[in-house]
């Protein structure tokens, strides 16, 4: 707005009413909310963005029309936060995303219910967990790391409950422990698949479109990364861990993304296990944690949450 219009727009303060006046007021006071990034195509059609046209406002938000097929969108159309309401506390729950707060103390943070402060958790993960490296090369590293099963939240269990604290069935790796493939880069971009069966056959299916051929694969013994190599031609260095000795010629080692196993197993724990059927998006959020270090902020959180993350960072 121009210095006129505004000057205009102040004149005509005096002709509202009180409960007007304390509209802008309002509005004024309360937090900002994080800013929406532009739509890079309609989420109907993905006809190009020159392709929408303005077409009014709804609630707050700019909506366009599509030239092609005449659709209307705004910018979280076909996104976990349409017509997700209470936006201005988004920032407030986007801060405890950032925190990693459970389920009750982010709604007491935010001032939500504990249901809804659930539902907005796997509102504002699901798209954030598709976010992966799409491409990976140069010494890559590549370990699994194991969940166990858990059917948290649901009353109708397959098998009989496990006591708080309860352990796996079997020793090792048993049919109720959940195997979760890390895939990490030397310059940190980060993939991770949970897979049905750790087999020669699901490693091949994660892996095969992630590395490139010329890359140097990283791994400890096991013998599904040795079939890998050998069918995709990719150099296979094996690191395996001995008394004193980590590191193999210098430069090929799994440190990297053993020290990531950490860092995910140590923060998973405040939620004291973790359902089974959204252990994707708990994956997805660890990730965007590590993406942006400590200078995240909630406009990123928005920038995941919409499908919109930048794409360097990201590593696409």
């Amino acid at each position: 707005m121009d210095t006129q219009a505004f000057q205009r727009w102040l004149t005509q303060l005096n002709q509202l009413t009180p409960r007007q006046r304390s509209t802008p007021r309002n509005a004024l006071l309360a937090p900002e909310s994080p800013s929406l990034p532009a739509l890079r195509q309609c989420p109907h059609c993905q006809a190009a963005a020159s392709r929408l046209a303005p077409w009014g406002w709804s609630r707050g938000l700019r909506r366009y029309r599509c030239r092609e097929r005449l659709h209307t969108c705004n910018a979280l159309t076909g996104t976990g936060l349409a017509r997700l309401r209470k936006a201005d506390h988004w920032s407030n729950y986007c801060d405890a995303l950032i925190e990693g707060l459970t389920v009750r103390r982010a709604a007491k943070a935010c001032g939500l219910s504990k249901n809804t402060a659930f539902r907005w958790r796997h509102r504002f993960l699901a798209l954030a967990a598709g976010h992966v490296a799409q491409h990976e090369s140069g010494i890559i590293e590549a370990d699994e790391t194991f969940f166990l099963e858990s059917f948290k939240g649901q009353r109708q269990l397959p098998r009989v409950p496990r006591q708080r604290g309860g352990v796996s069935v079997t020793r090792g790796t048993g049919p109720d422990q959940i195997p979760v493939l890390v895939v990490r880069g030397r310059s940190g971009q980060t993939a991770d698949f949970q897979l049905d069966k750790l087999d020669a056959a699901h490693v091949q299916r994660a892996l095969g479109p992630l590395i490139d051929t010329e890359a140097v694969l990283c791994t400890d013994g096991a013998a599904v990364y040795a079939a890998f190599a050998r069918s995709t031609g990719v150099t296979h260095q094996v690191v395996q861990a001995r008394p004193g000795r980590r590191v193999r010629e210098g430069a090929f080692h799994i440190q990297n993304v053993n020290a990531y196993h950490s860092r995910l197993k140590s923060w998973m724990t405040r939620f004291h296990g973790v359902a089974t059927r959204y252990l994707p998006n708990y994956l997805g959020w660890r990730r965007m944690l590590e993406r942006y270090q400590q200078g995240i902020r909630p406009d990123h959180c928005i920038q995941e949450a919409v499908g919109r993350a930048m794409q360097h960072a990201i590593g696409t």
